[in-house]
């Protein structure tokens, strides 16, 4: 009799074990676009492209252990900072991971294996413009990610007599122009989401 009642509590041991475990590994699988148990899928977050530094753009300089050689700089019109030990540097055209390599190659005349860090303090070099049937047209600095509605809603939104429905997006590749079209009305109904596309420097929005 206590033989059978071990027995029984050991099966029963193995049994919530077994679904324990079961409940566990179903409770953290990820869902992806097909997924029919009402939860939400999973979605990977955008790489965003790599920053080209610019005139005007804001740069913190770091050098670990170097607080003399760490400080702010500002690229002047000619794309280029100062440096102490290095003089002018060129930074405009270049992304911060570039510059950090040609900083990092430079100061290896005066450092033993430095370390050097870029980070993008503030961004004036990259400009979008809007111009038509908009509230406030002009040009806007791309400061951050910016898609067509975040611009137009910037400017002031849509003049009363603005074709919604026909606004392009005029964007200079090389020797051509691209022209790509955004229906206003079409995304305030919660449709063609994929029209609102994120803004270059340089691009234009023409509201008609």
């Amino acid at each position: 009799m206590r033989r059978t009642s071990y027995m029984l509590f050991l099966i029963c041991i193995f049994t919530a074990s077994v679904m324990a475990q079961t409940v566990s590994k179903n409770s953290f699988r990820p869902t992806d676009g097909n997924s029919k148990d009402g939860r939400l899928p999973i979605r990977q977050p955008e790489a965003p492209e790599e920053f080209t530094i610019g005139p005007e753009d804001v740069l913190s300089i770091t050098v670990w252990h170097e607080p003399d050689l760490t400080n702010k700089a500002t690229v002047r019109p000619d794309g280029k900072i100062g440096i102490p030990l290095l003089n002018d540097i060129q930074a405009s055209g270049l992304t911060p991971k570039q510059l950090q390599e040609q900083i990092t190659e430079d100061l290896k005349k005066f450092l033993s294996e430095p370390q050097v860090s870029i980070v993008v303090q503030e961004i004036h070099s990259q400009i979008v413009y809007i111009t038509g049937a908009i509230a406030r047209p002009g040009a806007y600095p791309l400061g951050r990610p910016l898609t067509v509605m975040e611009l137009l809603v910037r400017a002031g939104g849509l003049a009363d007599f603005a074709k919604s429905e026909e606004i392009q997006i005029v964007r200079k590749e090389g020797n051509k122009l691209n022209r790509f079209r955004f229906n206003y009305k079409q995304f305030a109904e919660g449709k063609n989401y994929q029209q609102d596309i994120r803004l270059r420097t340089g691009d234009m929005v023409i509201v008609p």
